[in-house]
């Protein structure tokens, strides 16, 4: 358990246990909300085994408050509405402190009613289309300033990329993130005619037509990329069918913001070595914490071939950052947690360190990998910090907008009007 052990010593609240127990029920609840089964169960499965790594390690360095970590897990199943049933559950029935999952936007939207008038805490690993800042949710994964834009700006300024198909699967987060891409694109000179954009249901499997689509836009000669935010295991069809077409990375590079090591461990990767992913962590950097990282999981799991992805490092550094703030706060109390939240500092594992603003968004580095016939990235681009945005420049209702829980308390401040206005809902 030495590496265990290397990774509880990284936690700020290691050494802080002991407090007393008074300060809060034992045990301490976490509630797991991770789809177990159907389309998304591809991606959140290691998630929940994720975060039973991340209790059992917390509880062998003593747990927290005096307490020891209880994990309560349930399966929404890929199924939206269920989503908000096993949240009220998670809250009501087992009364847990603080909940941990989500992979979809639209899953998200479901959760967010009930964590707000429950008073719950949530932390969201994934990646997301921004415009939303709940004093109930702490978004670990990127804004799209931290993933969509700069992964863009890669293909513009180093791949020379013209035209733009953008495949999404049919929901909230691809929908949004387009928009806001089909708006960023036009202010750097791409013509509407120049940017193609298509929607598939989830699990959506027959990729041909829309394949053809896409080798169809270079019929006169401009660089075509895809910009990928298709989920679940509907990626498996459409990278089979790019393979099927003939279609390699030097021909038209896919950049993906859904993909990473977890989906590619299903695939055949040898016909998609040089296509491309934007995260903000992958397994293949190299430093001290990465590797005592992997080498845990690899212990817990008992399994070297599992690999880590992004979103698992998002649950370990909203994890301990919920640990450091707990003890920091003295207690398990929503509100006391929340504002012990605000500037938390825990290191990323590729380097450098993650800060928690006062929007609920983490500043992270953002990485630009190309996939490798092992299904592991080759890290091409990386940034220091970015601070993640709540509120994209790049749509004009968005413009005017900022969040800021600690000094305003508010989520969705109109700095024209200086009001605090509703948030809006998508769902």
């Amino acid at each position: 358990m030495k590496n265990l052990k290397v990774l509880a010593a990284a936690s700020a609240a290691a050494g802080a246990f002991g407090g007393p127990a008074a300060a809060a029920d034992c045990p301490v609840k976490l509630g797991v909300l991770h789809s177990l089964s159907g389309t998304m169960a591809i991606s959140e499965t290691t998630l929940k085994d994720t975060m039973l790594m991340l209790v059992d390690r917390q509880n062998g360095a003593g747990g927290v408050l005096g307490c020891e970590i209880e994990a309560v897990v349930v399966d929404p199943a890929s199924d939206w509405p269920l989503f908000a049933e096993k949240a009220r559950e998670l809250l009501t029935v087992h009364e847990v402190d603080v909940i941990f999952g989500n992979w979809t936007s639209v899953s998200r939207k479901s959760v967010l009613p009930v964590i707000e008038e429950l008073n719950g805490l949530l932390f969201y690993p994934v990646q997301y289309e921004g415009e939303e800042s709940s004093k109930n949710v702490f978004y670990t994964g990127a804004a799209p300033n931290q993933q969509a834009i700069p992964a863009t700006d890669y293909y513009l300024d180093e791949l020379g990329v013209e035209k733009f198909a953008l495949l999404g699967t049919d929901y909230v987060y691809p929908r949004t993130t387009n928009n806001i891409l089909e708006s960023y694109l036009k202010s750097k000179g791409i013509s509407e005619a120049d940017i193609f954009v298509n929607y598939t249901p989830f699990g959506h499997s027959d990729w041909s037509k829309i394949v053809a689509d896409v080798v169809a836009l270079g019929a006169d000669g401009k660089k075509v990329g895809v910009i990928s935010t298709i989920n679940g295991d509907a990626n498996i069809g459409f990278y089979k069918e790019l393979a099927a077409a003939g279609v390699s990375a030097d021909d038209i590079p896919v950049v993906a913001f859904s993909v990473g090591e977890e989906e590619l461990s299903g695939l055949d990767t040898s016909n998609l070595v040089g296509h491309l992913a934007a995260w903000n962590y992958f397994m293949s950097a190299d430093t001290p914490e990465n590797e005592a990282f992997i080498a845990a999981w690899h212990e817990f799991i008992g399994d070297e071939g599992r690999v880590a992805n992004d979103p698992m490092e998002a649950h370990y550094i909203g994890f301990n950052m919920w640990v450091n703030s707990v003890t920091e706060a003295g207690t398990t109390e929503v509100d006391a947690v929340r504002e012990a939240m605000w500037g938390q500092e825990f290191p990323n594992l590729t380097g450098g360190v993650a800060v928690m603003g006062v929007n609920h968004h983490l500043s992270k580095p953002v990485l630009i990998g190309e996939i490798q016939a092992d299904g592991q990235f080759d890290i091409i681009s990386e940034t220091g910090e970015v601070p993640g945005d709540a509120w994209t420049d790049f749509l004009p209702a968005s413009a005017m907008l900022t969040s800021n829980w600690s000094e305003l308390g508010c989520g969705m401040y109109d700095t024209g009007t200086a009001t605090c206005v509703q948030i809006k809902s998508n769902y």
